[in-house]
């Protein structure tokens, strides 16, 4: 008997998979399953996995979670596939539902860590922290009378949370006071805003930053540039920058609000034809007619592509930054047992040029594991409505290039080990609010206080370049090269004695992202922005071009 006959007998048995993955990975499987050999393949496989699990589970010598065992072979399976395709057991649903709706219930505080303290990283304004005057930068010390110091991050959050219209005590300490603060508050629906910032600037430059695509997106974009147009705006600029994107249907809104009605913006394709879908906009746009820039960066991606995207091959707007991330991959959610969930990438998207923006080639992966990314030379060409020419594979490229700055290493630094935040958090209750945050700058006296009060703290950190002579010595060490190793040493010393002089030699720098840092100590989003624009190359790019109107029309003609 052949080893399919066998198999097909033993179905006619009644033989049935008992372990708990057989529901999960029979949908993996069998999602997209044909007829004939494949059938036979597919469940001679899950008859292995299971029997292997059930001889594992009884005889391995050391005791084994099934949980955890099932855990790790559901993440080495999607791992082979792509970093999208995700498993979303029970305990994991909520945190997915906040990052998927931007809702939850609770005070309206983002926390986080700081050494062993959890503080307050950011009131949601309009809620209840930020409306009881729970500022950024605020230790929490107890909640509902339950100490929360040296508890993580995800104990404090969870008895943050509750249903709405169920009171809570929060007890925070303050910088500056000696005393505890307590809050009496009430819980409450939360939902985290999309557009963080909109403003009139200068020259009557309306100017709009999204930050997410969760549900309502296009709704505020909308209501952001009706309100800027009531202002006098007479250009505008969507700030896509750092975005990672979200819900398609809410890149579609987004997109409409400034392209006709009836136009295509993406159109999805994959596996299943009858899955294949085309997405046109429902409604009479908001504006077609006011010159518009996008900022684009690197970690512009997905639904921001999108947006982007559509913008660009209608020629509506302007694209100024950097190369897009290129995820050209569409996500859904299916329902799996036990209130588990698997997000999986089922189609491609394609926008209305025609190209797909996808970089990296997931379904031809390198025995190492490695993904190439499409290479330059392979991305065909495609034209916008006006006959411009664009390119698939690698996402979008900017009309116009701006060269990404680095960041120093001793200002990544300042940022990662919290300093910029906790001086901030210093520094804004021992003085006043600036009248103009637009204007506001460290005098030397107060960046001097900065410089020492970081010396004191012992301030260390390496570069690149530190970490390159390091290796070279091992290097020379074990080659026995005396000289080199002593002229590495040497060199080593030097960059030591570099290091020392850092904190005035890049002054301009670490001054202005405490600047940013402190700005949004006090007047959170608002105040961030306001100091941020103020040197920003790729807002002085939109502005150049905005106000010439000539130059602006002539990138959007065909080349």
């Amino acid at each position: 008997m052949s080893e399919k006959e066998k198999f097909q007998e033993k179905r006619k048995g009644g033989v049935a998979f008992k372990t708990s993955i057989t529901g999960v990975v029979i949908f993996l499987l069998f999602a997209f399953v044909s007829p004939g050999e494949k059938y036979f393949e597919i469940a001679k496989s899950i008859d292995i996995f299971s029997t292997l699990f059930k001889e594992i589970n009884a005889y391995y010598v050391d005791e084994v979670e099934p949980k955890k065992l099932i855990h790790t072979g559901i993440s080495a399976m999607l791992e082979s596939l792509d970093p999208y395709t995700d498993y979303i057991p029970e305990e994991s649903q909520e945190a997915f539902g906040i990052l998927t709706t931007g809702q939850y219930a609770g005070i309206g505080a983002l926390i986080g860590s700081l050494g062993k303290k959890t503080i307050v990283t950011q009131p949601y304004e309009g809620f209840p922290a930020h409306k009881a005057g729970i500022k950024v930068g605020d230790e929490l010390i107890s909640i509902d009378g339950k100490n929360v110091t040296g508890k993580s991050t995800s104990e404090t959050s969870a008895l943050l949370k509750g249903k709405p219209d169920t009171p809570v005590v929060v007890e925070i300490k303050r910088t500056g006071q000696l005393n505890p603060m307590k809050f009496n508050l009430v819980r409450q629906k939360i939902k985290i805003a999309n557009v963080k910032y909109s403003a009139l600037l200068e020259n009557k430059v309306g100017y709009i930053k999204l930050e997410d695509f969760t549900p309502g997106a296009g709704k505020e974009v909308e209501l952001a540039v009706v309100k800027l147009k009531e202002q006098g705006a007479e250009s505008l600029v969507l700030d896509l920058r750092d975005n990672p994107g979200g819900l398609l249907h809410e890149a579609v809104n987004i997109a409409n609000v400034f392209i006709p009605k009836e136009k295509e913006i993406v159109a999805t394709k994959g596996k299943l034809t009858e899955w294949n879908k085309s997405y046109i906009t429902l409604n009479n746009p908001i504006d077609v007619s006011l010159p518009l820039v996008v900022l684009i960066n690197n970690n512009s991606a997905s639904a921001s592509e999108i947006v982007a995207g559509a913008l660009q091959d209608y020629d509506r707007a302007v694209l100024i930054g950097q190369r897009t991330f290129g995820k050209g991959l569409v996500q859904v959610t299916r329902q799996l047992p036990y209130n588990s969930q698997l997000k999986i990438t089922t189609a491609k998207y394609y926008i209305p040029s025609g190209r797909c923006i996808q970089e990296l080639d997931y379904a031809h992966r390198q025995t190492d594991g490695h993904v190439n990314k499409f290479a330059d030379s392979l991305r065909r060409e495609f034209k916008t409505s006006a006959g411009r020419k664009v390119f698939d594979g690698g996402g979008l490229s900017p009309d116009i290039q701006l060269a990404k700055e680095d960041v120093l290493a001793i200002t990544s630094a300042l940022a990662s080990s919290g300093l910029f935040f906790e001086y901030a958090s210093i520094f804004c209750t021992s003085h006043p609010t600036p009248k103009s945050l637009k204007e506001f700058k460290l005098t030397d006296t107060e960046y001097k206080s900065f410089a020492a009060w970081v010396s004191d703290k012992k301030f260390s950190y390496s570069t690149e370049l530190e970490r390159q002579l390091e290796g070279f010595i091992q290097v020379a060490k074990k080659a026995g090269v005396s000289n080199l190793q002593t002229q590495l040493s040497l060199l080593e010393n030097k960059v030591d004695q570099s290091k020392a002089s850092d904190l005035i030699r890049f002054k301009a720098e670490i001054s202005f992202s405490l600047e940013q840092e402190i700005a949004f100590h006090y007047h959170l989003d608002k105040g961030l922005a306001e100091v941020s624009l103020t040197h920003d190359k790729e807002m002085e790019a939109a502005r150049k071009i905005l106000a010439d109107k000539e130059a602006f029309q002539n990138i959007l003609k065909a080349n």
